[in-house]
Protein backbone atom coordinates (compact mmCIF):
# COMPACT_ATOMS: atom_id res chain seq x y z
CA UNK A 1 0.00 0.00 0.00
CA UNK A 2 1.35 3.45 -0.96
CA UNK A 3 2.03 6.31 1.44
CA UNK A 4 -0.90 8.33 0.09
CA UNK A 5 -3.36 5.44 0.57
CA UNK A 6 -2.07 4.86 4.10
CA UNK A 7 -2.50 8.53 4.98
CA UNK A 8 -5.98 8.56 3.41
CA UNK A 9 -7.03 5.64 5.59
CA UNK A 10 -5.98 7.56 8.67
CA UNK A 11 -8.55 10.21 7.85
CA UNK A 12 -11.37 7.85 6.84
CA UNK A 13 -13.91 7.97 9.67
CA UNK A 14 -16.88 6.15 8.09
CA UNK A 15 -17.29 2.44 8.77
CA UNK A 16 -20.00 0.75 6.68
CA UNK A 17 -20.77 -2.22 4.43
CA UNK A 18 -22.64 -1.85 1.16
CA UNK A 19 -23.37 -5.49 0.33
CA UNK A 20 -23.47 -6.04 -3.44
CA UNK A 21 -23.42 -9.84 -3.24
CA UNK A 22 -26.17 -12.41 -2.79
CA UNK A 23 -24.25 -14.97 -0.76
CA UNK A 24 -22.07 -13.16 1.82
CA UNK A 25 -22.81 -13.97 5.43
CA UNK A 26 -19.90 -12.17 7.15
CA UNK A 27 -17.58 -9.44 5.87
CA UNK A 28 -14.63 -7.91 7.72
CA UNK A 29 -14.20 -4.17 7.38
CA UNK A 30 -10.68 -3.53 5.96
CA UNK A 31 -8.50 -1.00 7.79
CA UNK A 32 -4.74 -0.45 7.90
CA UNK A 33 -3.51 -2.03 11.14
CA UNK A 34 -7.19 -2.18 12.25
CA UNK A 35 -6.81 1.41 13.53
CA UNK A 36 -10.11 3.24 14.04
CA UNK A 37 -10.37 6.90 14.99
CA UNK A 38 -12.37 7.71 18.07
CA UNK A 39 -15.44 9.61 16.89
CA UNK A 40 -15.66 7.69 13.63
CA UNK A 41 -19.10 7.21 12.06
CA UNK A 42 -20.49 3.67 12.03
CA UNK A 43 -23.38 2.93 9.66
CA UNK A 44 -25.23 -0.38 10.16
CA UNK A 45 -27.92 -0.93 7.58
CA UNK A 46 -31.11 -2.94 7.91
CA UNK A 47 -30.47 -6.70 7.78
CA UNK A 48 -26.95 -6.14 9.21
CA UNK A 49 -25.23 -6.47 12.57
CA UNK A 50 -21.80 -4.95 13.33
CA UNK A 51 -19.51 -6.74 15.77
CA UNK A 52 -16.33 -5.21 17.22
CA UNK A 53 -13.64 -7.67 18.24
CA UNK A 54 -10.68 -6.70 20.42
CA UNK A 55 -7.64 -9.01 20.56
CA UNK A 56 -9.73 -12.05 19.60
CA UNK A 57 -12.59 -11.29 22.02
CA UNK A 58 -16.03 -10.11 20.97
CA UNK A 59 -16.65 -6.65 22.40
CA UNK A 60 -19.53 -4.38 21.39
CA UNK A 61 -22.38 -5.32 19.04
CA UNK A 62 -24.32 -2.72 17.08
CA UNK A 63 -27.82 -3.17 15.63
CA UNK A 64 -28.99 -1.23 12.52
CA UNK A 65 -28.51 2.52 12.91
CA UNK A 66 -25.98 5.40 12.67
CA UNK A 67 -23.41 5.69 15.48
CA UNK A 68 -20.57 8.05 16.40
CA UNK A 69 -18.02 5.91 18.20
CA UNK A 70 -17.09 7.12 21.69
CA UNK A 71 -16.33 5.41 24.93
CA UNK A 72 -19.92 6.12 26.04
CA UNK A 73 -21.48 3.82 23.43
CA UNK A 74 -18.66 1.24 23.50
CA UNK A 75 -18.80 0.03 27.12
CA UNK A 76 -17.20 -3.39 26.59
CA UNK A 77 -14.43 -2.01 24.39
CA UNK A 78 -13.78 0.67 26.99
CA UNK A 79 -13.46 -2.01 29.67
CA UNK A 80 -11.15 -4.17 27.56
CA UNK A 81 -8.91 -1.20 26.69
CA UNK A 82 -8.97 0.05 30.32
CA UNK A 83 -9.86 3.58 29.26
CA UNK A 84 -10.43 5.43 32.46
CA UNK A 85 -11.07 8.70 30.71
CA UNK A 86 -12.61 9.44 27.34
CA UNK A 87 -10.23 10.73 24.67
CA UNK A 88 -10.05 10.85 20.89
CA UNK A 89 -6.97 8.76 20.17
CA UNK A 90 -7.28 5.93 17.62
CA UNK A 91 -7.85 2.36 18.81
CA UNK A 92 -7.44 -1.03 17.23
CA UNK A 93 -10.39 -3.35 16.66
CA UNK A 94 -11.63 -5.86 14.09
CA UNK A 95 -15.04 -4.92 12.73
CA UNK A 96 -17.20 -7.70 11.29
CA UNK A 97 -20.49 -7.08 9.53
CA UNK A 98 -22.98 -9.98 9.71
CA UNK A 99 -25.83 -10.22 7.21
CA UNK A 100 -29.14 -11.08 8.88
CA UNK A 101 -31.27 -11.20 5.74
CA UNK A 102 -32.87 -14.42 4.47
CA UNK A 103 -30.87 -16.59 2.13
CA UNK A 104 -33.46 -18.28 -0.07
CA UNK A 105 -33.69 -21.23 -2.44
CA UNK A 106 -30.91 -23.25 -0.86
CA UNK A 107 -31.03 -26.81 -2.20
CA UNK A 108 -31.07 -30.02 -0.19
CA UNK A 109 -31.40 -33.63 -1.30
CA UNK A 110 -30.34 -37.22 -0.71
CA UNK A 111 -27.11 -38.21 -2.46
CA UNK A 112 -28.01 -41.88 -2.03
CA UNK A 113 -31.39 -43.56 -1.42
CA UNK A 114 -32.45 -43.74 2.22
CA UNK A 115 -33.97 -46.98 3.55
CA UNK A 116 -37.46 -46.54 5.02
CA UNK A 117 -39.78 -49.24 6.44
CA UNK A 118 -43.29 -48.88 5.03
CA UNK A 119 -46.35 -50.63 6.51
CA UNK A 120 -47.61 -51.76 3.07
CA UNK A 121 -44.46 -52.40 1.02
CA UNK A 122 -41.97 -53.20 3.77
CA UNK A 123 -38.39 -51.86 3.45
CA UNK A 124 -38.12 -49.42 0.53
CA UNK A 125 -35.48 -46.92 -0.59
CA UNK A 126 -36.47 -43.28 -0.98
CA UNK A 127 -34.92 -40.26 -2.65
CA UNK A 128 -36.00 -36.76 -1.68
CA UNK A 129 -35.03 -33.20 -2.54
CA UNK A 130 -36.28 -29.67 -2.06
CA UNK A 131 -35.20 -26.19 -0.96
CA UNK A 132 -34.93 -24.19 2.27
CA UNK A 133 -34.47 -20.61 3.49
CA UNK A 134 -32.39 -19.56 6.48
CA UNK A 135 -31.00 -16.47 8.20
CA UNK A 136 -28.56 -15.59 10.96
CA UNK A 137 -30.55 -15.39 14.19
CA UNK A 138 -27.72 -14.92 16.70
CA UNK A 139 -24.82 -13.04 15.07
CA UNK A 140 -22.51 -13.42 18.08
CA UNK A 141 -23.05 -17.20 18.31
CA UNK A 142 -22.62 -17.64 14.56
CA UNK A 143 -19.35 -15.70 14.61
CA UNK A 144 -18.07 -17.72 17.57
CA UNK A 145 -19.22 -21.16 16.40
CA UNK A 146 -18.79 -21.04 12.63
CA UNK A 147 -17.00 -18.17 10.89
CA UNK A 148 -14.48 -17.22 13.61
CA UNK A 149 -12.02 -14.66 12.16
CA UNK A 150 -12.66 -15.52 8.51
CA UNK A 151 -12.72 -12.12 6.73
CA UNK A 152 -15.21 -13.31 4.10
CA UNK A 153 -17.66 -16.07 4.94
CA UNK A 154 -20.20 -17.00 2.24
CA UNK A 155 -23.22 -19.32 2.08
CA UNK A 156 -21.30 -21.99 0.16
CA UNK A 157 -18.95 -22.36 3.13
CA UNK A 158 -21.75 -23.80 5.28
CA UNK A 159 -24.27 -25.09 2.75
CA UNK A 160 -22.92 -28.64 2.72
CA UNK A 161 -23.25 -28.94 6.49
CA UNK A 162 -26.82 -27.59 6.43
CA UNK A 163 -27.78 -29.99 3.64
CA UNK A 164 -26.40 -32.92 5.61
CA UNK A 165 -28.46 -31.88 8.64
CA UNK A 166 -31.61 -31.60 6.51
CA UNK A 167 -31.12 -35.05 4.96
CA UNK A 168 -29.92 -37.11 7.93
CA UNK A 169 -32.25 -35.66 10.55
CA UNK A 170 -35.08 -34.95 8.16
CA UNK A 171 -35.38 -38.46 6.71
CA UNK A 172 -35.32 -39.89 10.24
CA UNK A 173 -38.31 -37.66 10.99
CA UNK A 174 -40.10 -38.86 7.84
CA UNK A 175 -39.57 -42.50 8.83
CA UNK A 176 -40.85 -41.81 12.35
CA UNK A 177 -43.97 -40.05 11.01
CA UNK A 178 -45.36 -43.42 9.71
CA UNK A 179 -46.87 -41.70 6.66
CA UNK A 180 -47.52 -44.36 4.01
CA UNK A 181 -45.28 -44.23 0.95
CA UNK A 182 -48.24 -43.78 -1.40
CA UNK A 183 -49.51 -40.88 0.73
CA UNK A 184 -46.27 -38.89 0.84
CA UNK A 185 -46.98 -37.03 -2.41
CA UNK A 186 -50.24 -35.72 -0.97
CA UNK A 187 -48.58 -34.57 2.25
CA UNK A 188 -45.52 -32.59 1.13
CA UNK A 189 -46.55 -29.64 3.32
CA UNK A 190 -46.88 -31.87 6.37
CA UNK A 191 -43.59 -33.62 5.61
CA UNK A 192 -41.87 -30.24 5.24
CA UNK A 193 -43.17 -29.15 8.64
CA UNK A 194 -42.05 -32.44 10.22
CA UNK A 195 -38.52 -31.99 8.87
CA UNK A 196 -38.45 -28.31 9.91
CA UNK A 197 -39.43 -29.12 13.49
CA UNK A 198 -36.80 -31.86 13.62
CA UNK A 199 -33.80 -29.87 12.37
CA UNK A 200 -34.62 -26.41 13.75
CA UNK A 201 -32.68 -27.09 17.02
CA UNK A 202 -29.59 -28.06 14.99
CA UNK A 203 -29.77 -24.74 13.12
CA UNK A 204 -30.23 -22.85 16.39
CA UNK A 205 -27.00 -24.37 17.77
CA UNK A 206 -25.19 -22.62 14.92
CA UNK A 207 -26.91 -19.28 15.53
CA UNK A 208 -29.18 -19.79 12.51
CA UNK A 209 -32.93 -19.88 12.01
CA UNK A 210 -34.56 -22.17 9.45
CA UNK A 211 -37.34 -19.95 8.13
CA UNK A 212 -38.82 -22.36 5.57
CA UNK A 213 -38.26 -25.83 4.16
CA UNK A 214 -40.03 -27.16 1.08
CA UNK A 215 -40.23 -30.75 -0.15
CA UNK A 216 -40.30 -30.76 -3.95
CA UNK A 217 -40.16 -34.49 -4.61
CA UNK A 218 -40.00 -37.85 -2.86
CA UNK A 219 -39.46 -40.77 -5.21
CA UNK A 220 -38.97 -44.53 -5.15
CA UNK A 221 -36.29 -46.44 -7.11
CA UNK A 222 -37.15 -46.90 -10.83
CA UNK A 223 -37.72 -50.65 -10.50
CA UNK A 224 -40.23 -50.14 -7.66
CA UNK A 225 -42.02 -47.39 -9.59
CA UNK A 226 -42.26 -49.73 -12.57
CA UNK A 227 -44.00 -52.38 -10.45
CA UNK A 228 -46.39 -49.74 -9.05
CA UNK A 229 -47.17 -48.58 -12.58
CA UNK A 230 -48.08 -52.13 -13.56
CA UNK A 231 -50.25 -52.46 -10.48
CA UNK A 232 -52.01 -49.21 -11.33
CA UNK A 233 -52.49 -50.33 -14.94
CA UNK A 234 -54.19 -53.53 -13.79
CA UNK A 235 -56.58 -51.50 -11.66
CA UNK A 236 -57.37 -49.13 -14.53
CA UNK A 237 -57.91 -51.92 -17.09
CA UNK A 238 -60.48 -53.67 -14.90
CA UNK A 239 -62.11 -56.27 -17.20
CA UNK A 240 -59.18 -57.83 -19.07
CA UNK A 241 -61.50 -59.72 -21.41
CA UNK A 242 -63.16 -56.53 -22.62
CA UNK A 243 -59.74 -54.88 -23.00
CA UNK A 244 -58.49 -57.82 -25.12
CA UNK A 245 -61.55 -57.47 -27.37
CA UNK A 246 -60.89 -53.77 -27.80
CA UNK A 247 -57.22 -54.32 -28.65
CA UNK A 248 -58.03 -57.08 -31.14
CA UNK A 249 -60.66 -54.93 -32.87
CA UNK A 250 -58.21 -52.04 -33.21
CA UNK A 251 -55.54 -54.34 -34.65
CA UNK A 252 -57.99 -55.72 -37.22
CA UNK A 253 -59.09 -52.21 -38.23
CA UNK A 254 -55.50 -51.05 -38.78
CA UNK A 255 -54.73 -54.20 -40.74
CA UNK A 256 -57.67 -53.53 -43.02
CA UNK A 257 -56.54 -49.93 -43.55
CA UNK A 258 -53.08 -51.11 -44.62
CA UNK A 259 -54.60 -53.21 -47.47
CA UNK A 260 -56.44 -50.27 -49.08
CA UNK A 261 -54.60 -49.16 -52.22
CA UNK A 262 -52.09 -52.01 -51.95
CA UNK A 263 -51.38 -54.87 -54.36
CA UNK A 264 -53.17 -58.20 -54.34
CA UNK A 265 -50.43 -59.84 -52.26
CA UNK A 266 -50.78 -57.18 -49.61
CA UNK A 267 -54.55 -57.49 -49.77
CA UNK A 268 -54.34 -61.23 -49.30
CA UNK A 269 -52.01 -60.77 -46.36
CA UNK A 270 -54.41 -58.22 -44.89
CA UNK A 271 -57.30 -60.67 -45.24
CA UNK A 272 -55.26 -63.38 -43.57
CA UNK A 273 -54.38 -61.13 -40.67
CA UNK A 274 -58.00 -60.02 -40.44
CA UNK A 275 -59.18 -63.61 -40.30
CA UNK A 276 -56.66 -64.38 -37.58
CA UNK A 277 -57.86 -61.37 -35.63
CA UNK A 278 -61.46 -62.47 -36.02
CA UNK A 279 -60.49 -65.85 -34.65
CA UNK A 280 -58.86 -64.18 -31.67
CA UNK A 281 -61.96 -62.09 -31.06
CA UNK A 282 -64.13 -65.20 -31.33
CA UNK A 283 -61.95 -66.96 -28.76
CA UNK A 284 -62.18 -64.03 -26.39
CA UNK A 285 -65.96 -63.86 -26.74
CA UNK A 286 -66.24 -67.62 -26.24
CA UNK A 287 -64.13 -67.39 -23.10
CA UNK A 288 -66.24 -64.56 -21.75
CA UNK A 289 -69.54 -66.21 -22.68
CA UNK A 290 -68.80 -69.64 -21.29
CA UNK A 291 -66.63 -68.78 -18.32
CA UNK A 292 -68.85 -70.59 -15.84
CA UNK A 293 -70.80 -67.54 -14.78
CA UNK A 294 -73.36 -67.68 -17.60
CA UNK A 295 -76.47 -69.88 -17.21
CA UNK A 296 -75.59 -71.52 -20.53
CA UNK A 297 -71.97 -72.08 -19.57
CA UNK A 298 -70.58 -75.35 -20.87
CA UNK A 299 -73.25 -75.89 -23.59
CA UNK A 300 -70.99 -74.68 -26.38
CA UNK A 301 -68.00 -76.81 -25.34
CA UNK A 302 -67.60 -80.07 -27.22
CA UNK A 303 -65.27 -81.65 -24.68
CA UNK A 304 -66.29 -83.17 -21.35
CA UNK A 305 -66.43 -80.91 -18.30
CA UNK A 306 -63.46 -80.97 -15.91
CA UNK A 307 -63.41 -83.76 -13.32
CA UNK A 308 -64.43 -82.51 -9.91
CA UNK A 309 -61.78 -83.00 -7.24
CA UNK A 310 -62.41 -86.00 -4.97
CA UNK A 311 -63.37 -85.44 -1.34
CA UNK A 312 -60.78 -86.52 1.22
CA UNK A 313 -61.78 -87.83 4.66
CA UNK A 314 -59.83 -88.19 7.89
CA UNK A 315 -60.72 -90.83 10.50
CA UNK A 316 -60.02 -90.61 14.25
CA UNK A 317 -58.49 -93.81 15.66
CA UNK A 318 -56.99 -94.21 19.11
CA UNK A 319 -56.91 -90.45 19.56
CA UNK A 320 -55.00 -89.90 16.31
CA UNK A 321 -56.01 -88.62 12.89
CA UNK A 322 -55.54 -91.06 9.99
CA UNK A 323 -55.97 -90.31 6.31
CA UNK A 324 -56.79 -88.78 4.03
CA UNK A 325 -59.07 -91.45 2.49
CA UNK A 326 -61.17 -91.27 -0.64
CA UNK A 327 -64.88 -92.16 -0.57
CA UNK A 328 -64.06 -95.56 -2.13
CA UNK A 329 -61.52 -96.28 0.60
CA UNK A 330 -64.01 -95.24 3.28
CA UNK A 331 -66.57 -97.62 1.71
CA UNK A 332 -64.12 -100.51 1.83
CA UNK A 333 -63.33 -99.69 5.46
CA UNK A 334 -67.05 -99.85 6.25
CA UNK A 335 -67.34 -103.21 4.47
CA UNK A 336 -64.36 -104.51 6.40
CA UNK A 337 -65.85 -103.36 9.73
CA UNK A 338 -62.89 -101.08 10.44
CA UNK A 339 -65.29 -98.12 10.21
CA UNK A 340 -68.76 -98.03 11.80
CA UNK A 341 -71.54 -95.50 12.26
CA UNK A 342 -69.99 -94.07 15.42
CA UNK A 343 -66.52 -93.57 13.96
CA UNK A 344 -65.49 -89.91 14.06
CA UNK A 345 -64.65 -88.43 10.68
CA UNK A 346 -63.73 -84.99 9.24
CA UNK A 347 -63.37 -83.43 5.79
CA UNK A 348 -62.52 -79.99 4.51
CA UNK A 349 -65.39 -77.60 5.16
CA UNK A 350 -66.63 -79.29 8.36
CA UNK A 351 -66.51 -77.17 11.49
CA UNK A 352 -65.66 -80.14 13.75
CA UNK A 353 -65.32 -83.90 13.86
CA UNK A 354 -68.62 -85.80 13.55
CA UNK A 355 -69.91 -89.38 13.64
CA UNK A 356 -69.79 -91.06 10.23
CA UNK A 357 -73.55 -91.71 10.32
CA UNK A 358 -74.23 -87.94 10.51
CA UNK A 359 -72.31 -87.18 7.31
CA UNK A 360 -74.82 -87.40 4.46
CA UNK A 361 -72.64 -89.11 1.84
CA UNK A 362 -71.31 -91.62 4.42
CA UNK A 363 -74.65 -92.44 6.04
CA UNK A 364 -75.69 -94.30 2.88
CA UNK A 365 -72.84 -96.75 3.39
CA UNK A 366 -74.35 -98.02 6.63
CA UNK A 367 -77.93 -98.33 5.31
CA UNK A 368 -76.86 -101.07 2.91
CA UNK A 369 -75.19 -103.06 5.68
CA UNK A 370 -77.15 -106.22 6.76
CA UNK A 371 -78.44 -106.23 10.32
CA UNK A 372 -76.60 -108.41 12.87
CA UNK A 373 -77.42 -112.13 12.75
CA UNK A 374 -79.81 -113.13 15.54
CA UNK A 375 -78.29 -115.15 18.31
CA UNK A 376 -74.90 -114.80 16.67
Amino acid sequence: MGIFSRLLNEFIDVIEWVDTTQNTLIWKFPRQDNAIKMGAKLTVRESQIAIFMNEGRIADIFAPGLYELHTQNMPIMTTLESWKYGFDSPFKADVFFVSTRQFTNQKWGTKNPVMIRDAEFGPVRLRAFGSYNFKVQDAKMFLQQISATNPDFIVEDINEQLRNIAVSRGMDAVAASKIAILDLAANYDEVGKIITDKIQPDFAELGLNLTKLLVENISLPPEVEEVLDKRSSMGILGNLGAYAQFQAANAMEKSAENTIGGNLGAAGMGLGVGAAMMGQIGNVFQQNKFDGNSPNAGQANDGPPPIAPSVQYFVAKDGKSEGPYSLDEISRMADGKTLDEGSMVWKKGMAAWAAASTVTELAELFKNMPPPIPNA
